[in-house]
């Protein structure tokens, strides 16, 4: 082999090695990455779960009779209106059929 024919073999066995190590930089580092996301997302969620803890303390729940209040309000109008828009569609179908 020639002077220049061994220069060249060097220069791509060399260049081979760079991308060997290039590739487990790569590797190592989306690992690492990958590690700080994971942690990012696992502190993101204990400030969130403990954000809303605090805000459960702050709510205030309504008392058993005003649950009871609520409730008894909440069906009224469930009954009215069911009854007003069935009364309704019942009136116009009775028009429906005496006009047509």
């Amino acid at each position: 082999m020639s002077k220049k024919d061994e220069k060249t073999t060097k220069k791509v066995s060399t260049s081979k090695k760079e991308e060997k190590v290039s590739k487990k930089d790569k590797v190592s580092k989306k690992s690492k990455n990958t590690k700080k996301i994971a942690k990012k997302e696992k502190v993101k969620k204990e400030m969130f779960l403990t954000g809303v803890k605090k805000e459960m303390g702050k709510v205030r729940w309504p008392l058993k009779k005003e649950m009871i209040k609520y409730s008894i309000a909440t069906l009224s109008f469930i009954i009215f209106f069911g009854l007003f828009f069935t009364l309704g569609d019942l009136i116009i179908a009775g028009f429906k059929m005496l006009v047509g």
